[in-house]
């Protein structure tokens, strides 16, 4: 059978956003020789996600897998992009048409986040210990909580992970708080650097303004250093979560979430956890309560 993945992009007004796209979509089609691999987009590019498909289904393709390009599972991934697929698979009965889950946050992109706030870091002019610095991740906003969410669980995954004096979340719009009111909030903090990681694939509007913004504050704090990290573009272990992603598609997505889990795999700052055997929490004082036994050295009070 012969497989096609439809890379579905949001889309931007910003042509470079698009070009960063295209270039991604051209880095897959190198770790995914044999697969059929095209681009679409929901607004605002070309082409549309329902021109790709066709374009698969025109080349031969019987399955198509389509994944989202997209960190989170906001209303695009929720509702948007499932209708786009829907429709086409109810005009298209015999293609096997099957729909990925989006990236969230996994293990690839945190070490990849990682690589980004490092290359900041080795830009910079001077060195500040991590305990100095106060890591501000900007997501893009939206109005889900839950997606919104993610952003300070990943802020505080690489904040524990790397180190930091401080983390916090920010926004490039629809949720509070914004680039800028956040950034005047965290001078008052007392840290010496404030790195600026926006957790975004691509570039576009949104990203642009936030580097200006953190520019904006930084020129009326010459006292802290504030520097922009890049966002995540075509990192290799970016690149390698779409294909995880789409094997996934293929295969069939175990249930149990253990993909951040630092004793499964390797999570930043807790690489040594990894494979740790799996011993009861209160091994020591089990039984203690039960049937009349007491432990000679623990008096548990209740």
């Amino acid at each position: 059978m012969k497989s096609g993945v439809m890379l579905c992009g949001h889309g931007s007004r910003d042509p470079e956003a698009i070009a960063e796209f295209e270039a991604f979509a051209t880095g897959l089609r190198a770790l995914l020789p044999a697969t059929d691999v095209a681009t679409g987009y929901l607004e605002f590019a070309r082409p549309l996600i329902r021109d790709g498909l066709d374009a698969l289904v025109a080349r031969g393709a019987e399955r198509i897998l389509a994944v989202p390009g997209m960190l989170f599972a906001a209303s695009h991934v929720k509702n948007d992009l499932p209708w786009e697929i829907n429709s086409f698979a109810a005009g298209h009965q015999a293609l096997d048409l099957r729909f990925g889950r989006e990236l969230a946050i996994e293990p690839k992109l945190l070490a990849a986040a990682r690589d980004r706030i490092v290359a900041a870091e080795e830009r910079a002019a001077r060195a500040v210990p991590r305990g100095d610095t106060l890591l501000l991740v900007v997501g893009r906003g939206t109005n889900d909580p839950d997606a919104n969410s993610n952003i300070a669980k990943l802020a505080r995954m690489l904040w524990e992970g790397m180190g930091f004096g401080w983390a916090e979340a920010a926004f490039s719009g629809v949720a509070a708080p914004l680039v800028a009111p956040a950034l005047r909030r965290l001078v008052r903090l007392g840290f010496a650097r404030i790195v600026v990681f926006p957790y975004f694939l691509f570039t576009g509007v949104l990203v642009k303004r936030i580097y200006d913004a953190a520019r904006k504050v930084a020129s009326e704090h010459p006292e802290i250093e504030i520097l922009n990290a890049p966002y995540l573009n075509d990192h290799p272990l970016v690149l390698q979560c779409f294909v995880d992603r789409a094997r996934e598609v293929e295969d069939g997505e175990p249930a149990m979430n253990c993909r951040l889990c630092k004793y499964r795999t390797q999570i930043v700052g807790y690489e040594a956890d990894a494979g740790a055997p799996q011993a009861a929490h209160h091994h020591h004082v089990r039984g203690i309560g039960v049937d009349g036994h007491a432990h000679p050295h623990h008096h548990h009070r209740e």
